[in-house]
């Protein structure tokens, strides 16, 4: 059974983790003989609850594979190292899994099998190049490229966030005054418009019905919302609404050549890193179409891996689909000549990284006159359906 537990170490830390056991007593002989003596041990009842909630960011990760690498290559032992950074981990959280990995490297299983144990941190090709640097001898190498990877995946990430932030803060202010105006203030207008027995113009009509609607049926429009929400969600997690979405993704104008350019960044760099590691090039391929988050770029990179399996090379297989440039191709079947593929799908990687902040900055440059357009038309509706009718009153008056 899973129990958690509370304990002291020698030098009076408090430490907390959970381990697996027989029963409490077990746990404590097992805590007492690594020299911990614990205060607190009880069944974890909700121990995958509590996995759930415990918060790891990537800066955590990336710090832990950083300092890891340093610590290896400065000489240290891998238990010296781990137990040198579960002193320094911020975030108790993270403290408690290098705990964990310690506690499982001191039973006898190796680092790989210690770190696969924690999914939710490390990704399933993170534990591949560990087990493959295990037999290699290049633990600290393979670390400190684990990490450079890590640092430009949060970094393309982060210019995608801040691509999207400004149009996503802009469009939901502009929703929020539009229900204001829609709930508070067309119904007031209304009365007036009625009052003063006036014939309304067509965008006053609209505008008017939309907001008696909001007013009088407000539960059924929250639940037909909510429901809609739930239907699309789940919609969306069935095949046919994954390729349609994909497919509608990529099609988008400018945000669809901004996400393939992504993907093929995220693709190159670490199908690069798997293959530079010596990690089997079909295995490498399976493992990177993960990393792929469309499923037509997954589906047609796993179409290459069958084809690499069957004989083909891989710059022919990546030929056969169209989702790949030319220049992808070229660079990959240059690499395979060469003897360095890894080397040149890195500079594919890194090529698209610099196309990806190019596209973010013309994005950015491009969405203000688009975004103020949508705004100028939304208010020009609302001030003709509020104005119109009040004109038309004044032009009959004189």
């Amino acid at each position: 059974m899973k129990l958690s537990y509370k304990a002291v170490t020698r030098d009076g830390k408090i430490v907390r983790g959970i381990i697996d056991a027989k029963d409490i007593s077990e746990a404590a002989s097992y805590l007492r003989s690594k020299e911990i003596l614990p205060i607190k041990i009880a069944e974890s009842k909700n121990s995958s609850l509590f996995s759930s909630l415990r918060k790891t960011s990537s800066s955590d990760l990336v710090f832990f594979t950083r300092q890891l690498s340093s610590m290896l290559a400065s000489g240290l032992t891998l238990m010296q190292s781990l137990s040198i950074l579960k002193d320094q981990m911020k975030n108790p959280f993270m403290s408690e899994i290098v705990q964990e990995i310690i506690a499982d490297i001191e039973d006898g299983k190796s680092f790989s099998i210690a770190i696969s144990k924690h999914p939710e941190l490390f990704s399933s090709i993170y534990v591949s190049l560990i087990k493959a640097s295990e037999t290699s001898g290049l633990l600290d190498k393979v670390l400190l490229r684990l990490a450079d990877n890590l640092e430009k995946q949060e970094k393309l990430k982060g210019t995608i966030k801040g691509a999207l932030m400004y149009p996503a803060i802009v469009i939901t202010g502009m929703i929020v005054v539009m229900f204001i105006m829609m709930i508070f203030v067309i119904p007031q207008l209304s009365v007036l418009y009625e009052n003063l027995n006036i014939p309304l113009p067509l965008p006053t009509l609209i505008v008017v019905g939309i907001s008696n609607i909001l007013i009088k049926f407000w539960p059924v429009v929250i639940i037909l919302a909510v429901l809609g929400f739930i239907f699309f969600r789940r919609w969306k997690k069935t095949e046919v609404g994954q390729l349609v979405m994909d497919n509608f993704v990529l099609k988008m104008p400018i945000f669809g050549n901004l996400i393939r350019e992504t993907i093929l960044a995220e693709f190159t760099r670490t199908l690069g890193l798997l293959v530079g590691t010596g990690t089997l090039v079909v295995e490498a391929l399976n493992q990177a179409a993960a990393t792929a988050n469309n499923v037509n770029y997954r589906n047609a990179i796993l179409g290459v891996s069958e084809r690499v399996e069957k004989g083909v090379t891989i710059s022919d297989a990546m030929g056969f689909y169209p989702l790949f440039p030319q220049m992808v191709v070229q660079m990959v079947s240059i690499g395979e000549k060469t003897g360095k593929l890894d080397e040149s799908l890195m500079r594919v990687s890194e090529y698209y990284e610099r196309e990806v902040d190019q596209s973010v900055k013309n994005l950015t440059t491009a969405m203000e006159p688009i975004i103020m357009i949508i705004l100028g038309v939304g208010v020009a509706f609302l001030i003709i359906s509020v104005i119109t009718p009040i004109y038309n009153l004044t032009s009959s008056i004189q």
